[in-house]
């Protein structure tokens, strides 16, 4: 009895995380999602004839890698309308996904299709990955399923290709092609002018172009988007094709725009620094 008193007094006292708390560390947005029903990887299985899966991420993301038989519609303008619609002619409960554990669209999705007075919706918040992993043969990689979970990019691996903008623009020389695969929307200024090549993520003839170019003459192929999101993706185009020789930029464009940025606010790069007297830290 006296154990289980101190228990219950450090818990009250916040010294001591609730074992509920504890279990949603590897779900963070859980609890700012209270409201939401969850549908776990196993009851998906389980259910997955029963229900119609609902990818709410990017068109490319969608057809990089998917859940099979999924659809997708991005959580954009006018999503709870498309819901709507979709349910006039598929009557089944939803079920709402996007990558993983750390991505909050699912969860978005299913309080938009409750804003839309839709009933029967989940979110499956483990993520594409999760799934791929435990059901390849429900899984679709670059349009091919089954798939060999061993062919999934760990973010081990994806780290291993992301190098800062300072290193990224040093790189950027003849040994080098650099390809801006940002969409038209987000390009107003090129980064390097008369040195890179553009290419929307959709546009694989252009792509295709510049990869074979960057073989034939033995180049670093030096690859940035807007925010260093979609190059992830990406990187499974890259090794599909056989480059070996590729970097991403961390961060994206805008990272590089930041590290500019701050440059000239300090004056350019070590300049306008006060430097400390010799021998004091």
């Amino acid at each position: 009895m006296k154990k289980l008193f101190w228990v219950l007094l450090l818990a009250l006292s916040g010294l001591v995380q609730p074992l509920a708390n504890a279990a949603n560390d590897e779900y963070p947005y859980r609890m700012r999602y209270p409201d939401v029903s969850i549908m776990t990887t196993e009851e998906l299985g389980k259910r997955f004839n029963e229900v119609m899966v609902i990818d709410v991420r990017s068109k490319y993301e969608f057809d990089t890698l998917h859940v099979k038989d999924s659809v997708n519609v991005p959580l954009t303008t006018g999503f709870g309308g498309m819901l709507v619609q979709l349910r006039a002619k598929n009557n089944k409960p939803f079920v709402f996904y996007c990558n993983g554990k750390t991505c909050h669209k699912s969860y978005d999705a299913v309080l938009l299709a409750e804003k839309a007075r839709l009933d029967r919706i989940f979110a499956y918040d483990a993520g594409i990955f999760d799934w791929a992993n435990a059901q390849p043969d429900k899984t679709v990689l670059l349009g091919r399923s089954p798939i060999i979970p061993a062919n999934l990019i760990d973010e081990k691996s994806f780290k291993a290709r992301l190098i800062e903008p300072k290193e990224f623009s040093a790189r950027v020389n003849d040994k080098s092609m650099v390809l801006d695969v940002r969409d038209r929307v987000q390009r107003d200024t090129a980064l390097f002018p008369f040195k890179e090549q553009r290419a929307q993520l959709d546009e694989l003839k252009k792509i295709d172009a510049v990869i074979e170019d960057a073989k034939a003459q033995k180049k670093t192929l030096l690859v940035y988007d807007q925010t260093g999101k979609q190059v992830q993706w990406f990187q499974y185009y890259l090794e599909n094709k056989g480059v070996k020789d590729y970097y991403f930029m961390k961060g994206g464009a805008q990272a590089h725009f930041d590290h500019t940025l701050g440059k000239v606010v300090l004056g350019g790069g070590d300049k306008g620094k006060e430097k400390a007297p010799a021998g004091k830290n």
